[in-house]
C-alpha cells in the first residue's frame, strides 16, 4: 500500500507543479489572463508525459508489489484448491 500512496501523492504534487507553470507562463503571455480550462488540460498532458518518465522508479515498486500480491493470491487459491480435492 506505501508504494500506491508514495506513487499517488507524487503524481499529485506533479500535477499541481505542471499546473502553476502553464498558469504562470500564460498568464505572463496574456497580460495576466489565462483560461483555467486550458491550463488544466495542458497540465494533464504535461504532467502524465513528465510522470512516465520521473515516477519509473516509483511505478516499477508498485508493479512489483501488485504482482507479489497477486502471486500469494494465486497460491493460496490453487493450495485450497489442492486441498479439496484431496478431500
Amino acid at each position: 500500500m506505501k508504494e500506491f500512496v508514495v506513487y499517488t501523492v507524487m503524481r499529485i504534487v506533479l500535477f499541481m507543479a505542471s499546473f502553476g507553470i502553464v498558469v504562470g507562463i500564460m498568464a505572463l503571455a496574456f497580460d495576466g489572463r489565462y483560461n483555467l480550462f486550458w491550463a488544466i488540460i495542458l497540465a494533464f498532458l504535461i504532467s502524465g508525459v513528465a510522470s512516465y518518465f520521473i515516477l519509473n522508479r516509483q511505478r516499477e515498486a508498485f508493479a512489483r508489489r501488485v504482482e507479489a500480491r497477486a502471486a500469494k493470491a494465486s497460491a493460496a487459491f490453487e493450495e485450497r484448491k489442492a486441498r479439496e480435492d484431496r478431500d
